[in-house]
């Protein structure tokens, strides 16, 4: 379900006094692949909630380039919350999702193994930080350089 913050946060109380544990996972999530899948799946392991931070529009285009996101925040939003594994969407403006994770303060962030050894400022919201592997060979800015090669 893709929701608001204020909204996310009333959920979120009830989950918490329910004892359920919530893990956070981010990402631009622009075009969706099976390293997408694998890492949510992974990651609603770690919790009974699961929420994925998802880039706002703004935010992709600062970090990845003028031409992205091929896919509007609304479209990457729809497509996520139909992954079985995930419960909420929520979208941040900034380039990490600090704020909101200040305000989540998950049980578990998780980061995709490329985060090891890198900063991860919004880690110091969560009780742990777990770092999952990747897919080989699986990137959207790899996917869009081939379609761009081919193209």
């Amino acid at each position: 379900m893709y929701v608001d913050l204020t909204t996310l946060s009333r959920l979120l109380q009830l989950h918490r006094d329910r004892q359920e544990t919530i893990a956070v996972a981010g990402g631009c999530f622009d075009v969706v692949h099976a390293g997408h899948a694998a890492l949510l799946r992974e990651a609603k392991q770690l919790a009974d909630i699961l929420i994925v931070a998802i880039n706002a529009d703004e935010s992709v285009r600062r970090l990845k380039g003028p031409t992205r996101p091929r896919n509007s925040l609304d479209d990457r939003a729809a497509v996520i919350s139909l992954f079985k594994p995930v419960d909420y969407v929520v979208a941040f403006h900034e380039d990490t999702p600090y704020e909101l994770l200040e305000v989540i303060r998950p049980d578990v962030l998780v980061k995709g193994e490329d985060w090891v050894g890198k900063i991860v400022p919004e880690a110091c919201f969560a009780k742990k930080t777990v770092f999952l592997p990747l897919l080989p060979g699986r990137s959207t800015t790899r996917i869009l350089a081939e379609e761009h090669a081919h193209g």
